[in-house]
């Protein structure tokens, strides 16, 4: 297994994919090749590049482009009613008496399965300790949980019932089949691809090994000054120590000088890692320490606004918001698709422009029935999805009762007030909200593998991790650094002691 070695920007992933371009030019068939991601975006990305250079079926012919799990259940043959699902938590949580709340869609599931899994503490701890690959009472024993282990036995015990009797598996149990039974399911391949590799646990890294038994040639690449999902399983020292060839990508193609020179300052307190140079840019950049989010012009450019800990971001929100600024957390932005597309379709409207049936019915959801600005029964337009209608049209046929003198806070009276004042404060600033966000609030862990030409960095720390300081702290804010392009803010603590010397 051929290690490659990427400090942030240097390419890692750039690299490795042009390793698949080699061996796509060198006719390797391409159900041949694995490219394997941590995360379904990568994998689906590196798909999607070389289908399209190489004219190829993204799902037909590049099957093993995947997460470590999607692969693991294709090649399994495993069915989406095998899995466990939401209801399946629920009504585990009926079993047992104990809330396994909150289910919710697992990340890393294959394509095309709705995979849940539950954050309840126990499960989780049950997870971790497999993926581990170390006994329940040693990872309980490591744990800061709350549950008496008599409790967490209980759990672990019926859980694994209950898939039983079902006939169920959850994430890891698809994971732990495909590691013990890799010699019937895995076919051989011509060289494969692991991206991420710092983020394996033990249990991934098994499959991995595997992988590289059944393939003429193997790479791997990664970075262990970013490994910061430790607290996830994440075994760094599998990858540092991996035996084989290795190489340094050297030349960082997005950190500048000056802020090169912080990123190694981190770096240089992370004791257990893997030395390697690391160059920046030509471009010197800045680096700028502010004592508050308005003291960043934010007007201009893409922004990164990170944090250590999540209950950080809401205070920021509220803030960005106040401000008039359009932005994204992740998985939201900050105005809905629907109220954006009601407020400009209303507009649009009102000069005499057609809009289609979803717009019509956006608007509409924000206006009150009962003859104040609709009538009764014509909330639902009764037509197909290519039909266009005027402002005209609407109140003739379809009862809109708001005129076209009303602007889109009178005509759209169900609009939150917080809401309005946010969309105003966005139409004074200018902001098109229709438009990309430029702005990005995010912790640390969600903007890894992101850039930005401005990352506003807050060195706040959460009581938990001030409390237990470690390399893993020196690795967050390693990550959170580099992932600026230009200028790097980095803003001072509210509080000294619960606070990261940056």
């Amino acid at each position: 297994m051929f290690r490659i070695f990427g400090p942030p920007g240097t390419g890692k992933t750039t690299t490795l994919l042009n390793l698949v371009d080699q061996a796509l030019s060198d006719q390797v068939p391409p159900s041949q090749i694995a490219f394997l991601s941590f995360t379904k975006k990568a994998a689906t990305e590196a798909r999607d590049r070389a289908a399209k250079r190489f004219n190829l079926d993204a799902e037909q012919d590049l099957v093993h482009f995947r997460t470590l799990h999607s692969l693991s259940y294709r090649l399994l043959g495993l069915r989406n009613d095998q899995q466990m699902k939401t209801e399946n938590y629920y009504d585990l949580s009926n079993h047992l008496g104990i809330q396994l709340v909150r289910a919710k869609k697992d990340p890393f599931a294959s394509e095309g399965t709705t995979l849940s899994s539950s954050d309840h503490p126990i499960l989780s701890l049950i997870n971790l300790a497999r993926l581990r690959k170390i006994s329940i009472r040693e990872q309980y024993n490591q744990s800061n949980i709350d549950n008496v282990w008599e409790e967490v036995s209980y759990v672990d015990r019926a859980y694994r019932e209950y898939k039983k009797a079902n006939g169920l598996l959850d994430y890891t149990d698809t994971l732990v089949m495909f590691a013990e039974n890799m010699a019937d399911y895995c076919p051989r391949f011509k060289v494969c691809f692991l991206d991420e590799a710092q983020d394996l646990s033990p249990l991934q890294w098994d499959i991995a090994h595997g992988l590289d038994k059944y393939s003429e040639k193997m790479y791997c690449a990664g970075d262990d000054d970013q490994a910061i999902y430790r607290w996830a399983g994440a075994d760094i020292n599998q990858f540092i120590h991996l035996p084989g060839g290795s190489e340094t990508l050297e030349q960082s193609y997005r950190i500048p000088q000056s802020v090169h020179t912080v990123a190694d300052k981190i770096v240089s307190r992370i004791t257990d890692r893997y030395p390697k140079r690391y160059l920046p840019r030509q471009e010197q950049g800045t680096v700028e320490r502010i004592y508050d989010l308005s003291e960043a012009d934010l007007s201009h450019g893409s922004w990164l606004i990170l944090t250590q800990a999540n209950y950080m971001l809401d205070p920021l929100d509220a803030t960005l918001r106040s401000m008039g600024y359009l932005f994204e957390r992740p998985r939201q932005r900050s105005i809905s698709e629907k109220l954006s597309e009601a407020v400009n379709g209303w507009e649009a409207l009102r000069k005499g422009n057609e809009v289609s049936l979803h717009t019509a019915q956006c608007v509409y959801g924000y206006m009150s029935g009962n003859g104040v600005r609709i009538t009764r029964g014509h909330k639902k337009i009764l037509e197909d999805e290519t039909a266009t209608f005027t402002l005209e049209k609407l109140q003739k046929q379809h009862g809109l009762l708001a005129s076209e003198d009303q602007i889109w806070h009178e005509a759209m009276d169900k609009l939150p007030d917080a809401d309005r004042a946010y969309i105003v404060a966005l139409l004074r600033r200018g902001e098109k909200f229709n438009a990309p966000p430029r702005i990005r609030l995010s912790t640390i862990h969600q903007a890894k593998g992101g850039e930005a030409d401005n990352v506003v960095l807050f060195s706040d720390l959460a009581p938990a991790a001030a409390l237990d300081f470690n390399n893993d702290t020196h690795r967050v804010f390693y990550v959170g650094v580099t992932r600026t392009r230009k200028n790097l803010y980095i803003v001072e603590p509210q509080s000294a002691h619960l606070s990261y010397p940056i």
